[in-house]
């Protein structure tokens, strides 16, 4: 009955990063009308200097192990689209909407875990797949025109990250560290959003740069916890507690922001916390029965 090590490891790590996340999508939105290149900017810059801090105090310094390199690039370019687009859905929805819809991340990344780790879902990973996605089209609420781009941008975001969760999970089995995918990312991020953010670079006031740096910060410990949960564990044991996030945002946008979640929004939370609530007590009642599967 008791969460393996690694699982428990897992769980800790993710929760630590949905919280990190919620203060980070927070703090963004709390910066006010500053472009999203330069926010995405901002928000990787941290982290690669904290990873590049790390780096260079280990005995390895900056090394990729052989024939990592391209699942870093994958991974680069993953969760970068999906970051811009998450930022995006930040910027023109509610904060707990666009969260919600990043926190499609792990059904996605069950689904990508099957050709890229050869990680066959179960009856129950897909059950809670389909009916988690059904909790996404209550919260997206379809309608034609401009009103239907932040809520697709906001679902590539989830899909993007849940992707390059699975290069990260793939990582982890090759024995990288997590520094320098961390770093890789950082950089990557911050060198594409770069001449976009020149071209259109707003100059801050500094209450806008306190809640870009407080974003940064946050962004950092929320990276370096969601590299090390995917590492510790599978997607399809551990993703759902990703979800916590949106409590967090939601709480912080009522409390803050004065938004009050639409009807169909909290039924579309409730459907999916819901998932995450019976993945959770599915782990700890059924792992044997799941590593036997899988082994088969």
């Amino acid at each position: 009955m008791k969460i393996r090590s690694n699982d428990a490891k897992g769980i800790i790590c993710i929760l630590m990063a949905a919280m990190g996340f919620a203060l980070m999508t927070f703090f963004v939105r709390l910066s006010g009308d500053v472009p999203t290149m330069e926010k995405a900017f901002f928000r990787n810059a941290f982290a690669a200097v904290i990873a590049g801090v790390t780096l260079l105090r280990s005995e390895e310094g900056f090394k990729i192990k052989k024939g990592n390199a391209r699942y870093i690039f994958f991974r680069c370019i993953f969760g970068t689209t999906g970051l811009l687009c998450n930022f995006y859905a930040i910027d023109h929805m509610p904060l707990a909407d666009a969260n919600m819809l990043n926190k499609l991340s792990p059904f996605f990344a069950i689904l990508a875990s099957i050709p890229i780790l050869k990680e066959k879902p179960t009856k129950i990973d897909i059950m809670t797949t389909v009916i988690a996605f059904m909790g996404v089209i209550l919260i997206a609420r379809p309608s034609e025109g401009v009103s239907m781009i932040p809520a697709i941008a906001g679902i590539w975001g989830g899909a993007g990250a849940g992707i390059a969760y699975s290069f990260v999970r793939l990582l982890g089995r090759r024995q990288e560290r997590t520094s320098v995918i961390v770093l890789c990312f950082s950089i990557f991020s911050c060198l594409l959003s770069l001449p976009f953010m020149i071209a259109d670079f707003a100059p801050l006031k500094f209450w806008q740069l306190g809640c870009l740096i407080a974003a940064g910060i946050f962004a950092a410990i929320a990276q370096f916890s969601i590299t090390s949960a995917y590492k510790f564990a599978p997607a399809r044991k551990i993703g759902v507690f990703d979800n916590t996030q949106v409590v967090f945002s939601a709480v912080l946008g009522i409390i803050f922001l004065s938004e009050v979640p639409a009807h169909l929004s909290i039924v579309g939370y409730v459907i999916i916390i819901g998932m995450a609530v019976f993945r959770w007590y599915w782990n700890l009642t059924h792992e044997h029965e799941e590593d036997a599967a899988q082994q088969g």
